[in-house]
């Protein structure tokens, strides 16, 4: 019982049926694949709910006692386990919404509970409130469903291409709904459900909530019955309804009543089409070749349905509208009219003799005045194309069916002109009986055809061209075919149209030129109506014989305008006496005023739409309209005609040809006054016709007008020089008018029409607009130009968008009133309830906010030229007027009225989108951020209005992307403004999430703002109070579709969209604060990371950019997913991942589209192995594939007029950084130049050559298109494959290394690199321009190899990895050094794979000679042989290649080289490159270097170094000697070169820092990146004394002239040996320093090298043997020191300057400086003692014969030590040795079973390696493991050195000689 009585938490009610529109959606609108099969699956689910049409589930007492006891018993949910208890007031509402919905309670629970689940996308709403959307959204979508279902059959009328098995399937399902009384319900339905009715049912259970839930409720009210009404339409547009439903249909009209204002709702208007359109036959006339439709059209084939048609309109009763009654009456008479022409009309005689009886009824019951104010008059009747085409078939048929008709009318009108007249003559008033019909007719023709908002141009079938067509456009001819001669209904219609102006009667005069007003609408139309006024005009020479022409035509029209204009300019006062508040009435009666109106409407209509009529008119030598206008707008005649006259001004001014004339005309009649006339006490001109009349009147349509006229002249012209001679030329005095007299007292003004505010508000705003679109702020608007007049020198005025930008760039009343307007228009948009002027309200809105948006687009350039000029005006940006107090609300509220736009882009979508742009703008400024987030959060309703306003322009569905800027079509125009507005959103979130925190972002993305971001707890919306933020709509957008086999929807459907959303969350995830809660809800809430990764790679054929860059920054997020997931230790999430990446063999996905759970348990080793079972491709190695390796470069310009070189320049200083970081060239701004420099050309040669200018102009401009994109293309590839080397860098790196074994990590990186070296190669010749950051992925990928591979796996691999890099190394050629650098990088890591690991110590004896030479080849001394073979092979090419670039080139690149150098040394047995080095010279060249790097690094000395780059070199380079000297022959090589003699030129040695602070302390970098000056002097110091050392080491005792040279070094440089020989500073790099100079010292500070001096003078000898015995008495000293008590206190300093991690590493590295010092001292000693044998020439005491230890071994009592200090040193070594010895045995035991030690020894052992304190708890085991045997075997090494350095001192016996 529970099951059955089980709730479904998405509500039966809705969500099955939202899951229903979307089939039907996407099989009808979207063409979806598998839609159908969808589709069908749906249709069966869902008949009964289309078969018992919008009826509820029945009432039940079990299902009422069910839910009473859900608050005790509980009630079973679908979907989950056991039963819910439900809240008592939950219980209540279901109770409350059953009986007002009369539905089940079961489902009106079902609607609370989704209700709730929905209520975060509702804020400020209840869930009951919720519940009531939800109800009628899902009837709304049941009928939006069927009127597609309806709309998608087949039939007479129109097709939407869709395919013959869905066609089948639709028909046969809306059929049977057909068959089962569809009809009769949906009129039932309508009839039922009213707006009203359930308005007050929902008021009186307060079922309403605030103003945007009860419009919300009543549109889908409305929409519910609109869908409903159209299913009949759309049905009888294609298939006639039955005989029942036909009547039923009628019998409903019956009873349709009208609005207030005389018209139909649209619900009626639908359904009074759908009986026009049964009625329909006209068709048949179009010759369709579909004979179908004869023999299913029941008005031809039963003659039952006929009958009862005709009866029922004959005799019937009247109708409630008997208007409408008319319309159905005419219709049917036309049809029978037609039927009875056809061969199926002889068998209904009978009723189609009938057709002139009920046209007669048609017309007495007024059906022309009725389809004009009920049918044209209703608000969605321009909203449906075919309403129009059937209303235009019901009019043509009529005059083309009925001509007999029409002209009964004809007469009847001449007939009722004459009584008019008679009774004027009479003076009596006019017969009140008198019918109007034709009149009726042409309004109602005018009225229609007047617009034409689908663009059909309908009209031309009233215009028969007199000319032959040649052609085959549109002209002339009948639905589009060209024809020669024209269609009978064609000539009937022109011929209707010429001769009702024949003869034209008073009376018919202004029907007539509105009729042709409607007629000439379009821009074939108007020419036909202009050839028809000119030809109805009689020739010049006939007026002079006294033969007048038509009273419709432009000699009548012009020659009476000429009339009035020469009457009335009789009666104009002089300027002073002029008085304009009682105007002279005797000019022009009021019927001369109307016709006047409606002529100039016409005139106006026709030269908008046709330019040649515009010009042919003005320039007519006796016409000269323009003249005549202007001369009577100086006249006294009436507000409303000089309107017009203004409009048709404005009309002419389209041309550019007319519109700079027009300008002086203006500025010469002085209708606005400019110029002030001296003596002149009043103004005059439209100033005063404002001030005076028009606010008496209180009705404004003279300043409308001119703004509207102002609007147009200056999108045409706009002449610089407007005025000049007169006053300051400048459009300045027009703007004062426009700026002071109009806008900013429009909102002071009274208006007897209230919407008319806003529209004098809309039409002046439009002009700022368009100024300030216009203007760039140039250098020279900024400098004070003079101008003289009348001999003085006045300033001139400023371009009008400078004059703009100063008041908007100021707290001025302009800027205030539009902020004013911003807020009003917000305020009553809130209110959600029409107004008049609403829409101009709106428009006015939408040009403050362009305005705002302009403004903060130049400032940046205007407030830079002004700071350049140094004029003195003050100017404070817009983003800082915008923080200003509002005068209305007393809060600095200002962008948050702007950002309360974006609440309302359903209703008003510009206004948001520029909302949008104002605050994406405002946020690049940080210093506002945090004022933003304070005015967002102040109050809390308008905080979550914000937010939500936010979220909804993001859950927009109506956006699309893709769709061309052509405002033609409204829907795709809406469209596109909602997807840029998401655009501008995303962008503005990007940006503020690059700022310092609390920003804009971080509110809107729902993180704390008052608390720590990382504090933050991320929900679902509705869980925990948190609501719906952009976050959740971000994610909503891309986890749209990720379950489908197809991938996200987005990602093809929106891909800019999509890769802006992959950015936000990337950066959420990369930033500190805000990557912890982000991680952390997307991987347990959203499972977002897997869901889109196992979707990759992104193919997007059409946008391969915005493809590349959302795999980029998905790529790089899964990259910070693995670090975190590895860091943290959760090892399912991780290795979850990496099987989803790292997996090559083929797996399916279950119905939810995740993997079970057998697949995540299983480690990425059981996908790696090779079986049998076929592989696929990693998904890794897919997402390489869809990276385009190659890239084609742009052809050059092929120019024929312009410079190529000059237009590369101007093209390079039009290019700039665009908002994804690419350097791309400005299009618009080099068109501008472009153009600009051929209007400058002058000659009649450049006028003739300009048309092909302007083409190659389109040339270059097409060129730099494809530039642009090649380079966004580039910078595409280069972030998608940097992105793919952070992701397999991380995977090889930072994942555990557990889950991926060593041995199937090898072959990982083995796909990996061959994959990768393949793509490569095959571009290796070709110098593509993606080469760079390929090898910088190379480089990368070989670092991790010689990481992470082992040697042991296929040598084949190795074979083609080293001959790929050293290949490219050879070809990479001359250039391209940062690629040769990538390339070296590569070669030198992949070099030290070879590279044998570090082995532990163990003290045993090793194998015999024999036996190491016979034994087999290790694989590392393999590899290093064949990898020497490899580079051999290439001869001398790679050596010179390598050497040159050692010795010259960029920095990065001499060190690398250098460093392969060392590397190939190292590995050269035979010592070819060595002998190369030396044969070519590069040695030497090497070596004479240095002398050149002393001054280098002498800067590096100084506390703030420029650059350390020298100082990297010089490592490097002595790093390369160092190895050169490694050998004998190296070193020999090196001496031969004078090595030792330019280091001993080097000045920078003797910079030993002196100062004890600064030696000690240092100046360090408070970044720590930078060393202490003494730390770089011993960088420098330290590699010389190593080369050194290595040399003497190297040179046989047969070589003395290597010592000789370095004691010379030594020498020259006493005075720093000496000092740092006696510094008592023991740190770190001061025993190195001692351990290598001590070292030297004990092989070079010898007496016998005093004999290999040749010729060397006695005072020379004598200073040698100084140095000599000053460096022992010094070594001794050392002795001295290092031995005792002070040894102990060096090893306690270090322990308090040492952090507690390095603490254990740098004592152990101390030890072994300290036991190696007193090691070399020894040595020293014993050579010493040697040579003053008994033998030699000289003696030397060193140690004073006294045995006994001294009690202070720190201070020697004697200037010689005694013997005791020595045997305290072999104590002390003793000592040592058997401590070393036990240290080395425990840490060997340790290490072989370093798997069984404790955690705590295992942590201890890591802490060594392992940054930071919590770093060793987040290492997985096995990884600790490898750890603890690394660090044990560096202690093994350790101590094995250690004993060695013991056995050493204790075998020196320097006591015995």
């Amino acid at each position: 019982m529970a099951t059955q009585m089980a709730v479904n938490s998405g509500a039966s009610l809705w969500g099955p049926l939202k899951e229903l529109w979307e089939a039907v959606e996407g099989a009808i609108w979207r063409r979806q694949p598998e839609s159908v099969y969808l589709l069908d699956l749906q249709l069966k689910k869902h008949k009964p709910s289309f078969l018992t049409l919008f009826k509820n589930p029945m009432k039940s007492a079990e299902q009422r006692e069910k839910v009473r006891k859900a608050s005790t018993e509980g009630i079973a949910v679908q979907g989950q386990q056991g039963v819910r208890l439900l809240p008592e007031q939950l219980i209540s509402e279901a109770f409350i919404l059953s009986d007002l919905f009369d539905l089940g309670e079961l489902a009106a629970l079902e609607l609370l509970l989704a209700g709730e689940h929905q209520q975060p996308h509702f804020p400020g709403l209840t869930r009951g409130l919720v519940a009531v959307l939800l109800y009628w959204d899902g009837k709304r979508c049941v009928a939006n469903s069927l009127r597609s279902l309806i709309q998608s059959r087949h039939g007479k009328t129109f097709t939407l291409d869709l395919s013959p098995e869905l066609v089948n399937l639709t028909m046969r399902f809306t059929d049977e709904l057909m068959a089962q009384g569809l009809t009769k319900q949906i009129l039932n339905l309508l009839s039922d459900i009213s707006v009203t009715r359930e308005f007050e049912r929902l008021q009186k259970e307060r079922g309403l909530g605030n103003e945007k839930h009860r419009k919300e409720v009543s549109d889908l009210i409305k929409e519910c019955r609109q869908s409903l009404a159209e299913c009949l339409f759309a049905w009888t547009c294609q298939s006639p309804l039955s005989k029942e439903d036909t009547l039923t249909l009628i019998g409903h009209l019956e009873t349709v009543t009208a609005e207030a204002d005389g018209s139909l709702d649209s619900v009626n208007l639908a359904l009074v089409m759908a009986l026009l359109y049964c009625l329909d036959v006209s068709f048949l006339e179009q010759g369709t070749e579909d004979r179908e439709g004869i023999h299913a059209l029941p008005l031809l084939t039963e003659k039952q349905y006929v009958a009862a048609v005709h009866s029922r309109l004959v005799e019937g009763q009247a109708w409630k509208l008997p208007g409408l009654q008319a319309v159905v009456q005419l219709a049917w008479a036309l049809s029978l009219r037609a039927v009875s022409q056809l061969p199926q009309g002889a068998a209904l005689v009978e009723f189609t003799e009938a057709d002139e009886a009920l046209a007669d009824q048609a017309l007495l019951g007024g059906v022309f005045l009725f389809l004009t104010e009920g049918i044209l008059g209703s608000d969605g009747f321009s909203q449906e194309e075919f309403y129009t085409r059937r209303l235009h078939s019901l009019i043509t048929d009529f005059l083309a069916l009925m001509p007999m008709k029409v002209k009964q009318l004809r007469n009847r009108a001449d007939e009722d002109a004459r009584l008019i007249h008679m009774a004027l003559q009479m003076g009596s008033e006019p017969p009140s009986s008198l019918r109007k019909d034709l009149d009726h007719l042409m309004i109602l023709i005018g009225e229609f055809y007047s617009k034409d908002p689908f663009e059909l141009e309908l009209a031309l079938e009233f215009w028969c061209p007199s000319e032959s067509l040649q052609h085959t456009s549109l002209t002339g001819s009948f639905l589009g075919v060209p024809l020669q001669r024209p269609p009978h209904k064609q000539v009937v219609l022109s011929k209707f149209v010429r001769q009702m102006g024949d003869l034209l009667p008073a009376t018919l005069y202004i029907p007539y030129l509105r009729m042709l007003k409607g007629l000439a609408n379009g821009s074939q139309c108007s020419h036909y109506c202009f050839s028809l006024l000119k030809t109805n005009g009689a020739p010049h020479e006939n007026r002079q014989a006294g033969v007048s022409g038509s009273v419709v035509s432009w000699e009548h029209f012009f020659h009476s305008l000429m009339l009035y204009h020469e009457n009335l300019r009789r009666d104009v006062p002089s300027a002073d006496s002029m008085q304009y508040r009682h105007p002279p009435i005797r000019g022009i009666t009021q019927r001369e005023l109307e016709g006047l109106t409606a002529f100039l409407q016409l005139l106006t209509t026709i030269i908008t739409w046709s330019e040649n009529a515009r010009l042919a008119l003005c320039e007519h030598p006796q016409w000269t309209p323009v003249v005549v206008m202007l001369g009577l707008l100086q006249c006294s005649v009436q507000p409303v005609l000089k309107a017009q006259i203004l409009h048709a001004l404005a009309a002419f001014g389209k041309s550019p040809e007319i519109a700079a004339s027009l300008w002086q005309s203006l500025e010469y009649t002085q209708i606005l006054q400019t110029v002030k006339v001296p003596g002149q006490r009043q103004a005059a001109g439209i100033e005063v016709e404002l001030n005076e009349i028009e606010s008496s009147c209180e009705e404004y349509p003279l300043t409308r007008a001119f703004c509207h006229l102002i609007s147009t002249l200056v999108e045409s012209a706009l002449p610089v020089n407007l005025g000049a001679g007169l006053r300051a030329p400048g459009f300045q005095p027009y703007l004062d008018f426009l700026r002071d007299s109009v806008f900013l007292a429009f909102p002071t003004r009274a208006y007897r029409r209230p919407a008319e505010k806003w529209e004098v508000a809309e039409a002046v705003l439009e002009v700022f607009h368009k100024l300030l679109r216009v203007y760039e702020p140039q250098p020279a608007d900024f400098l004070q130009e003079m101008v003289e007049l009348q001999g003085e020198q006045m300033p001139a005025h400023k371009p009008p968008g400078h004059s703009l930008m100063f008041h908007l760039l100021n707290d001025s009343p302009a800027i205030s009133l539009c902020l004013s307007l911003l807020e009003e228009g917000a305020c009553q948009l809130d209110t959600y309830a029409p107004f008049p002027g609403k829409k101009q309200l709106e428009s006015a809105v939408l040009h403050c906010l362009c305005l705002l948006e302009l403004a903060l687009q130049k400032e940046v350039t205007f407030m830079d030229l002004l700071r350049e000029s140094q004029t003195s005006l003050l100017v404070s940006p817009v983003e800082q007027l915008l923080q200003g107090v509002s005068a209305r609300s007393r809060q600095a509220d200002h962008i948050t009225n702007i950002a309360r736009y974006l609440y309302h882009s359903s209703s008003n979508p510009d206004a948001a989108f520029q909302s949008a742009k104002i605050l994406r703008r405002i946020a690049r400024y940080p210093n506002i951020q945090s004022r933003l987030v304070g005015d967002f959060t102040h109050d809390q309703a308008v905080s979550k209005k914000l937010m939500a306003g936010f979220v909804e322009c993001l859950d927009s569905e109506e956006a699309q992307e893709g769709v061309a800027a052509d405002d033609s079509d409204p829907e795709k125009r809406v469209a596109r403004i909602h997807h840029e507005t998401k655009i501008h959103i995303l962008n503005l979130l990007i940006t503020s999430l690059e700022l310092k925190g609390p920003n804009l972002g971080l509110y809107l993305l729902g993180y704390e703002v008052k608390k720590p971001v990382s504090s933050t707890n991320l929900q679902d919306p509705g869980v925990l109070g948190c609501p719906r933020s952009c976050l959740h709509a971000i994610l909503s957008l891309l986890q749209r579709g990720s379950e489908w086999r197809t991938g996200p929807v987005l990602t093809k459907q929106a891909p800019q969209l999509a890769e802006l959303c992959y950015q936000v969350i990337y950066q959420l995830c990369a930033c500190p604060d805000t990557s912890g809660p982000t991680m952390r809800y997307l991987r347990t809430s959203q499972d977002f990371l897997f869901s889109h990764l196992q979707h990759l790679p992104f193919i997007v054929p059409e946008n391969e950019i915005a493809a590349l860059s959302q795999m980029s920054w998905l790529m790089k997020t899964a990259a910070i997913e693995l670090r975190v997931t590895s860091l943290n230790r959760q090892r399912s999430h991780t290795q979850r991942l990496l099987n989803l990446l790292l997996d090559d063999q083929p797996h399916t996905l279950h119905a939810d589209g995740e993997t079970g759970m057998e697949e995540e348990s299983r480690s990425v080793s059981g996908f790696l192995h090779f079986g049998t079972v076929s592989k696929v491709r990693r998904r890794l190695l897919s997402v390489l594939d869809a990276i385009d390796f190659s890239q084609e470069a742009p052809e050059l310009l092929q120019l024929d007029f312009f410079e190529r070189a000059q237009i590369e320049q101007v093209i390079t200083n039009c290019e700039h950084v665009n908002e994804q970081g690419h350097t791309v060239c400005n299009v618009k701004l080099l068109h501008r130049v472009l153009v600009a420099e051929i209007n400058a050309l002058q000659g009649m040669a450049a006028i003739g050559q300009r048309p092909l200018l302007l083409e190659e102009v389109n040339s270059i401009l097409q060129q730099v298109v494809e530039r642009n994109r090649v380079r966004c293309s580039l910078n595409a590839k280069r972030h998608a494959l940097q992105s793919w080397r952070s992701l397999v860098e991380t995977i090889l790196t930072a994942c555990p290394s557990e889950l991926i074994p060593a041995d199937q990590r090898q072959l990982i990186i083995r796909d990996l690199l061959l994959d990768l070296h393949d793509k490569v190669g095959k571009l290796m010749r070709r110098k593509m321009l993606l080469n760079e950051e390929q090898h910088v992925i190379c480089f990368s990928l070989s670092s991790r190899c010689y990481q992470k591979m082992l040697v042991a796996l296929d040598q084949d691999f190795y074979w083609i990895l080293s001959c790929a890099q050293v290949r490219r190394v050879v070809f990479s050629g001359g250039g391209f050094q940062r690629l040769r650098a990538h390339l070296y990088g590569a070669l030198l890591y992949y070099l030290q794979i070879a590279q044998k690991p570090e082995e532990p110590e163990t003290l045993q004896t090793g194998n015999s000679m024999w036996e190491r030479l016979t034994a087999p080849e290790d694989c590392f001394s393999k590899l290093q042989r064949e990898n020497l073979a490899i580079i051999e092979s290439y001869g001398t090419a790679l050596m010179e290649v390598v050497c040159r670039d050692a010795c010259d080139g960029h920095e990065i690149g001499r060190m690398l080289a250098l460093a392969v150098l060392d590397r190939v040394l190292s590995i050269d047995r035979q010592c070819q490159w060595l002998v190369y080095l030396c044969n070519s010279g590069y040695l030497r060249v090497l070596v004479e270097s240095l002398r050149q790097d002393d001054a280098a690094l002498q800067t590096l000395l100084t506390p703030q170094p420029p650059l350390l780059k020298p100082l990297y070199i010089y490592e490097s380079k002595m790093a390369l000697l160092t190895r050169v000297a490694k050998t004998a022959q190296g070193a020999m090589e090196l001496l031969r070169c004078g090595l030792i003699g330019q280091l001993v030129e080097c000045q920078v040695f003797h910079m030993l820092p002196q100062n004890d602070a600064l030696r000690v302390f240092g100046q360090r970098d408070p970044s720590g990146f930078i060393p202490s000056p003494l730390e770089r002097y011993r960088q420098i110091l330290l590699p010389t004394l190593r080369l050194m050392q290595v040399i003497l080491t190297s040179t046989t005792t047969q070589h003395q002239q290597g010592a000789a040279q370095v004691l010379q070094w030594l020498i020259v440089h006493s005075d720093v040996i000496q000092s740092i020989l006696h510094d008592q500073d023991m740190s770190m790099g001061a025993l190195q320093e001692l351990s290598l100079l001590t070292a030297i010292i004990s092989k070079t500070a010898l007496p016998g090298a005093l004999e290999m001096g040749q010729e060397v003078n006695s005072a020379a000898l004598m200073e040698l043997q100084g140095h000599i015995g000053r460096f022992q008495r010094q070594g001794l000293s050392l002795l001295v020191r290092l031995v005792g008590t002070d040894r102990a206190r060096y090893l306690k300093q270090i322990e308090e300057t040492v952090s507690p991690g390095d603490l254990a590493e740098k004592r152990e590295e101390m030890e072994v400086a300290m036991q190696q010092i007193c090691a070399n001292i020894m040595e020293y000693c014993q050579t010493l003692l040697l040579q003053s044998s008994a033998e030699a020439q000289f003696s030397l005491c060193l140690f004073s014969p006294s045995a006994s230890e001294p009690a202070d071994v720190a201070v020697p009592s004697a200037r010689v030590p005694s013997l005791g200090l020595v045997l305290l040193l072999l104590k002390n070594s003793t000592t040592d040795f058997f401590r070393y010895h036990d240290s080395h045995r425990q840490s060997l035991n340790k290490l072989e079973r370093v798997e069984q030690l404790p955690p705590e020894e295992l942590k201890e052992l890591c802490q060594v390696l392992v940054s930071g304190s919590g770093g060793v708890e987040k290492i997985p085991s096995v990884q600790r493991n490898v750890l603890a045997k690394r660090r044990l075997v560096q202690l093994v090494n350790n101590r094995a050195k250690l004993l060695a350095l013991c056995s050493c001192i204790l075998t020196q016996r320097p006591f015995e000689k």
